[in-house]
This record gives structure tokens, sequence and C-alpha cells, in this order.
């Protein structure tokens, strides 16, 4: 199989991580193909791998696509099913297992069929949910093989998860969000439409472990007018496009299908984790062929549910989790089959994005419903898409979205940046004017240069995973050989500068170094490197100095396969 050069990235940096720390997190928006990396890395570790899930379709999922990348044959330890630990033929190299039954039984549970030591890798599916109890134990007792290494891979890492995270896992060996996922055109953009439901009253609703509490919200999206509230804008917005509707409880989807079958006959059937399973496999399977319009389920098709033909999300499930609403968001952002890994498309990323935009399925419209919320701060596409940008930026993004009705996240997001990067730039220049009003006693210039004003870039907000972090021996060196001054320098800055470092290479704009002599001239600085070596040897012979030969080669030789993070 072959890997996306991002999968391939992917894998290195796990193995370059692990050189200093025994356990290690990747992320990767759903889509991406997280299982495909994580097969591709046990491939490639020596020894035996454990790998632990928590729900059935996730672990027939993993085994299927591990024996496709790998061609190995991995066991199964999971409620009767039992992995082949003692008997003639011997142990198989991969086991996959759910966390119930890790931990079920007495005397410690069934994790301690297997010994620790015979394992040289433990592979955590999910990893968002290492967070809770259950998993600090499976991961304790197989860590009692002091050489043994732990990956835990997961979707969504939500903000209130992050520091947690970072105490069960030792570092971040990458991360490649649904946001660059968008952006480098493996996904499918996003569209965002808010409905105003005038009955739509959220403002009673307790808040449960972090989100809305399941019970309140059941009470107040099955009103009877808020039902047809959500299902008559949903037949006027959808069309005859597919659509994954979210519901809040069972007499909710129940009723919602029911009212959409009214409105077109035979269009919509509803799922729920107590539906029978040959039931369930029966209706997605007619779901996945178009036998029907509008799957309505509860918190089925979430995790490990695939289906690249949904053309349309309906969240009539509001949430405070950022975690929840981005799985959710997940089932409708993959392109259709054989779009962005046809021949030719590989390694440019705008053919990729024509690619989808001229498919059947340009992008995936997410509809939110908006009432009362009260107190209640609700997720929206902005939150899940503006992971690296501050809570100002990502707050400003959804105003606009909810004032407009509908649009999309990732413009309102680089608006909402470039308008607040505006009233800093008007703050500074006022703060600037105040100050020249002073009498100065003494005339002097200063080197010192913000890289983020000079490459326009807003800080990303500090992960909590990252806080305290210092960069790398390797980031600082780069950076200094960029021309960039490190003193102080927190992990994430490096991280970004090396990440706009690397972009405007491969976009053939200037460097940092080119940037800065333009910037002091006046000059711009979004230009490619051609054009400001121009522009550069222009100054030079007007102001009599000479420039320096130029660079030939990539800031960081993809070649040797070091990557500074």
């Amino acid at each position: 199989m072959r890997l996306r050069p991002y999968q391939s990235k992917a894998i290195d940096q796990t193995f370059i991580a692990w050189q200093s720390e025994p356990s290690v997190l990747g992320v990767a928006a759903t889509g991406l193909g997280k299982t495909i990396v994580l097969a591709s890395i046990l491939a490639k570790h020596p020894g035996r791998t454990m790998v632990v899930a928590h729900r059935e379709e996730l672990i027939f999922q993993a085994a299927d696509k591990i024996k496709k990348v790998t061609g190995l044959e991995p066991d199964i330890e999971m409620a009767e099913i039992r992995a082949a630990e003692f008997g003639l033929h011997g142990k198989a190299r991969v086991v996959i297992s759910t966390i119930q039954t890790q931990i079920a039984g007495r005397n410690g549970g069934r994790m301690t069929r297997f010994d620790p030591n015979e394992f040289s890798l433990l592979v955590i599916d999910e990893a968002h949910h290492a967070v809770a109890s259950t998993y600090r134990r499976v991961i304790e007792h197989y860590r009692t093989n002091p050489a043994l290494q732990v990956l835990g891979v997961t979707a969504t890492p939500d903000r209130a998860d992050e520091e947690a995270l970072g105490k069960v896992f030792d570092a971040v060996a990458w991360e490649y969000d649904i946001r660059f996922g968008i952006t480098d055109g493996w996904l499918v953009p996003i569209q965002q439409r808010m409905v105003h439901v005038d009955g739509l009253d959220l403002s009673q609703v307790r808040t449960t472990a972090g989100d809305l509490n399941g019970a309140d919200l059941a009470r107040v999206m099955e009103y009877e007018t808020t039902l047809h509230e959500i299902a008559a804008p949903t037949i006027e917005l959808v069309g005859g496009r597919k659509t994954l509707v979210f519901a809040a409880s069972l007499a909710h989807a129940e009723r919602l299908c029911e009212i959409l079958n009214r409105h077109r006959a035979d269009s919509a059937r509803w799922v729920h984790g107590g539906t029978p399973k040959p039931e369930r496999r029966q209706l997605l399977r007619d779901y996945a062929k178009r036998k029907f319009q509008y799957l309505v389920n509860v918190g089925v098709a979430t995790e490990g549910f695939d289906d690249p033909s949904i053309e349309v999300v309906v969240m009539a499930r509001p949430t405070k989790s950022r975690a929840l609403y981005t799985q959710m968001v997940g089932r409708g952002t993959r392109p259709l089959p054989g779009i962005v890994d046809l021949e030719g498309l590989w390694d440019v990323a705008e053919h990729r994005r024509q690619a989808i935009a001229d498919s059947a399925k340009p992008a995936v419209e997410i509809i939110d419903f908006v009432g009362n919320c009260g107190r209640h701060r609700l997720i929206t596409t902005a939150d899940i898409l503006g992971g690296h940008y501050d809570d100002v930026v990502v707050d400003k993004a959804r105003e606009k979205l909810q004032k407009d009705g509908n649009g999309d996240a990732m413009k309102a997001l680089a608006w909402a940046e470039s308008e607040i990067a505006a009233e800093r730039e008007r703050a500074r220049q006022a703060e600037a004017a105040r100050r020249a009003k002073l009498v100065a006693k003494a005339t002097f210039r200063t080197e010192t240069v913000d890289p983020f004003n000079l490459l326009g870039l807003t800080p990303w907000r500090e992960r909590a995973w990252e806080k305290g972090k210092q960069p790398t021996a390797k980031m600082l060196a780069l950076l200094e050989r960029q021309g960039i001054k490190t003193q102080g320098i927190t992990f994430t800055q490096a991280k970004q500068l090396i990440a706009e470092i690397m972009n405007r290479w491969e976009g053939n704009r200037c460097s940092f170094k080119q940037a800065k002599i333009l910037a002091s001239r006046g000059q711009p600085t979004n230009v490619t490197r051609e054009r400001a070596k121009e522009l550069i040897d222009g100054i030079a012979a007007k102001e009599g100095w000479k420039t320096r030969p130029k660079q030939t080669a990539a800031p960081l030789a993809a070649a040797t396969n070091e990557y500074p993070y």
C-alpha cells in the first residue's frame, strides 16, 4: 500500500521520538488514515504488539487494515474470542483487544494472560480515552516491561484533555489535524450553516462531565415544536443530498425519523447502540447503497463509521465537547473514493483540491441549530478547525458564522485572525505615536525582529502537553541558520516557525532572511525567492554592499529523513 507523504513522515517521526521518549502520541484527523500509519509502524517494529481499542467495530476494522497493510494475521482477544497464547500454533505477532476485555475478570483482569515482557510495543487506538483509569491500569500493566514502547493515536484530542494526555504520553510525535488535511487537499472543505430555532432553549440544561446533561438535553430536543423546527429546514436545505443526522436520545431519533418520513416517504431510518447487530449491519449497508437518504443515529456513527458518500451532517444533538463534535463532523470530511489518490495528484495539494472541487462531493455541509444557549458555549466548526488558533480568534470566527448564517469556517477563521491582527497593529501604532511625543534622550537602532510579525503569523495556541517543553537542538539550529533569534523561544513557537519555513520553501516564497531585508526597506515580503533576490540585488547595488550566493538546497534536506520535532 502506497503511503501518502504525511503518513510516511508520521512513521519516521514516531521512531525518532522513541529515541528519547518511550511513550508518544500521534494525532491525525478522521479520514487521514491513522490506522494505516499505526499498521505500518508495527510492521517495522521488532517483536510483538498489543493493540487496545474500546469498541468491537474498531477491533475488526483494525485487524482487517493491519492484515492488508502488513500481511500479518492478528489474533483477537475479545469477549468469547481468545488469542492463542498457548498451544501448538504459536503466538501471533499482533494481538488486538478491547479495553473492556483487558480489565474483565478477577485477579487483575484478562490482561494478566499476557506477559508484558513478550511485547515490545503497546498501541492505544482512539487514545483520547487513555486518560481514563481503565486505560491507565492496562498501560501500567504492560509498562512493567521497562523496554516497552507505547504509541497512542487519536483524531480528537480535546483541549480539556491535553494536560491529562501529557501525563500519559511523554511527547507528541506527529500532528496532522483536520485543517491541514483540508488545506493539503486530502479532505473536503467544510461549509457551516446555522439555523435559528425559536423553540430551542438550552439555558436550563445542566452540564455533566463537561457536556450537556443527556437527560436534560433529550427533554428539550424531544419537544414537538423543536422537532418540526429541525426537520422542516433540514428537508428544505438538504435537497437530495445524502445526510447523516445525530440525535440526542432514542425517542428523539425515532420521532425525528418519523417526521422526516412524513415529509418524504421512506427517506429516513434510525439506529442506536441497542439495535441488533445483524439489523444494524444491514441498515448501514442499505445506507451505503443510498437505499434511503437520512440516517438518524444515537451514538453509533461516531468512531469507526466510514462512509465517504455522506454530503451533509445535521447536528440535531448540540454539544460542548470538541472531541465529540469533531467525531461527528469527521463522518463527512472524506472525499469520494479515488478522487485524491489518482496518479499525478499525489504531490500537488492544489491539484487535489481542484479534483475535490470538480467531484460529485465538492464539500460537506454541517448544519447546526441555534437557539437560546444561556451560559453554554456550544461547539461549531470554527472550534475544531481552530485548534492552533487563540480562543479570541475562534470566538470571533464563531460570531461571524452565526451572524452570517452560513459560510466557510476556515475563511471565517482567516478573517478573524486578520481582523485581530489589524486591531493589534492599530493599538501598536497608537502606542508608538504616544511614545513619540516623549522626549528621547538617545537615538538607537535595534536588530531584534519579531519573526511572527515579519512573516504575518498569529502565534499558535500553546497546547497543554507542550507547556514548558523546550525546543530541540535541531529545531534551534535550523531557526538560527534561517536568521531567527531563538533566545526565550518556546517549543510551540519553534514548531510553528519551522512549519512556515518549510511552507515558504515548498511554495517558492522568500526566506526569513530575505523577508527581513525586504521589510527593512519597505518592500513586500510575500514574493518568490527569485523576485526577492532581484529586489535585494537592486538594494545591494544601490547601497553598495554584497549579497550572498542564492540558496539552492531546502532548509532541511528531505533525503536525510531527519525532522526537527
